[in-house]
């Protein structure tokens, strides 16, 4: 059970920061947390594909474009002129069909949100499968090109395609009705809930990450990144682990997309750019190659303050400049998971140390020694 207190600790965090923002006054602050939960289920989902399986990815943006363009496209389709047929009848029946005013005052009929999040993650699967069996064999920059050329063909068509609103993306994409009176919206009123909503997919996406690392997959999966033949001729299937978890990461990705175009109201094509990408890695290079929590932490620290604009027109800049900082100074990440055991350490080292030099100091100079306890019974036996 020791392996789920973290994320006992990351509950209660939740649970206080709210109440904080309802103390104090600020739950505007909410707005941005709720938007960097989801920008950080896709940073833990990466962190498993490389600081697990060593694996680089620099196409998750356009998984996170999959699950939110297609989420989109399908819940603002009006269905409106098929209601007489009767396969879409049956699914008004049913409960499958939706209606909603458009902005001009008409009723607009659309597929059920949860649908199109079923959609889209099939989608995202047959694409992820469709992608990772030929270019996870790659290895090193040519794995690096690969990804990057999946992601640049992910963000030119959604760029370039009118279905997909090109420049100006999908707006009015409608709330996420989960349940009867729970739903992912961009409405003030839903604030507090819809920031429950997405650290609880956060948390949920923990739970799965660590009883994934704590399995035979991830001995599997740190064996895999030690040395992959090593890995393999100890009968572990490495192509199959690697595509395992580079679809997880995409699922992982898809997901975020989804949740967050339905809480935005839209999604544009910057979501799916190469920028976004590079982000994402930067962000797992900071929080620890091998380390979800210190991802997980750095992803929300980074992403809080640039959606609060601290970063100014520098936002990617400033993901760029930490990406080479982290490479050159920190190649294990700052918040590399054998941080705490590495302090932990030097100290015991420094404790040691100065004890040694307490007992070599008194072993050289014993009569020094000895003369001062002598003065000290001296001076303690002396009448006031």
């Amino acid at each position: 059970m020791r392996r789920y207190l973290p994320v006992g600790i990351l509950a209660a965090i939740i649970i206080i920061i709210q109440l904080l923002t309802a103390v104090s006054g600020t739950s505007y602050y909410l707005t941005q947390l709720t938007m960097s939960a989801y920008y950080a289920l896709v940073a833990v989902g990466l962190c498993l594909l490389m600081g697990y399986a060593g694996q680089i990815s620099i196409g998750q943006a356009g998984f996170f474009a999959i699950g939110g363009y297609t989420a989109a496209t399908i819940t603002t389709q009006d269905l409106t002129p098929l209601l007489g047929r009767p396969f879409w009848g049956f699914l008004d029946r049913i409960g499958f069909l939706l209606s909603r005013p458009n902005p001009y005052g008409d009723d607009l009929v659309y597929l059920h949100p949860w649908i199109s999040f079923l959609i889209a993650i099939a989608i995202t699967l047959v694409v992820a499968l469709a992608v990772g069996k030929p270019v996870l064999g790659l290895k090193g920059h040519y794995l690096a090109m690969a990804t990057l050329g999946f992601g640049t063909i992910i963000y030119r068509i959604v760029l370039g395609t009118r279905l997909f609103g090109e420049a100006d993306g999908i707006s009015n994409v409608p709330g996420f009705q989960l349940f009867p009176g729970v739903s992912i919206s961009g409405n003030m009123s839903d604030r507090v809930g819809n920031y429950y909503l997405a650290w609880t997919a956060v948390v949920v996406g923990m739970l799965i990450l660590v009883n994934v690392i704590h399995s035979r997959v991830g001995r599997s999966l740190r064996a895999l990144h030690g040395n992959e033949e090593a890995a393999d001729a100890m009968g572990v299937n490495t192509a199959r682990l690697k595509l395992n978890v580079f679809v997880v990461g995409a699922l992982f990705a898809s997901v975020a997309g989804i949740m967050l175009t339905h809480y935005n109201g839209g999604i544009g094509p910057s979501e799916a750019s190469v920028s976004k990408s590079v982000r994402y890695v930067a962000i797992v290079a900071v929080g620890g190659m091998a380390n979800v929590w210190g991802t997980l932490t750095m992803s929300v620290v980074l992403n809080f303050l640039s959606l609060r604009g601290v970063f100014g027109s520098y936002d990617d800049a400033v993901f760029g400049f930490v990406l080479i900082a982290i490479i050159l100074f920190a190649p294990e990440g700052f918040l590399k998971a054998s941080l705490f055991e590495d302090i932990n350490r030097r100290v015991k080292t420094w404790l040691h140390g100065r004890s040694f030099t307490r007992r070599r100091t008194a072993a050289v100079n014993p009569l020094k020694s000895d003369t001062e306890k002598e003065s000290a019974a001296t001076r303690a036996e002396k009448p006031e």
